[in-house]
Parts: C-alpha cells; structure tokens; sequence
C-alpha cells in the first residue's frame, strides 16, 4: 500500500513539475505560501523537525495545508534535479489531487 501510495505522489509530483507549478526549496516555498501563490506545500519524509515546523507555521498562517509526502528529499531531486525538504504547488488543481491521494 504504502509503496503504491508513493509511486502515485512521485507520478504526479512529476507532472506538476514537468508542468512548471511546483517552486522547490524552503526560501521559495515560503515566498509562495506567504505570496498567496501556493495551494498547498508538501514535506519530504527526511525533512529536519525544523523545517517542518517553520513551513507548517507559515501555511497555517496563510491557510496553506500542508502535507507530508512518503517522498525523501533524494527522490524529489531525482524528480526536479534539486534535492529539497519542501515544494510548494502552485496550481489548485495539483493540489486537490495531492489532498485526495495523501
């Protein structure tokens, strides 16, 4: 379950970025969740307590959900080319399958 579970997040983080509405990296995130441009933001699986935890604070002050992804910063960067703890989506329609699958 769990492994099927993530090869459908990888498959549709895939075309999210393929499509250009995923921004990764914490700074950019955090400008797009704070900008009123993000939808949603997922956390890798191996992101620091830290990150986690500044992230969440921002999507919840901005009403931003924010989910926890079975992905590991090392699969994301195999996805994007950029190894990273946080993307964020930028398109609501990405984000509402994102909801519905995690």
């Amino acid at each position: 379950m769990n492994s099927e579970k993530k090869r459908k997040t990888a498959d549709l983080l895939s075309i999210c970025i393929k499509a250009g509405r995923a921004v990764k990296g914490f700074d950019s995130a955090k400008e797009a969740v704070v900008g009123g441009k993000a939808f949603c933001v997922l956390i890798a699986a191996d992101a620091s307590p830290k990150t986690a935890k500044e992230i969440r604070f921002f999507c919840e002050k901005s009403s931003v959900a924010a989910y926890d992804v079975l992905l590991e910063k090392s699969d994301i960067g195999r996805l994007c080319g950029k190894e990273t703890a946080v993307l964020a989506i930028c398109d609501e329609g990405f984000a509402n399958g994102f909801g519905k699958s995690l």
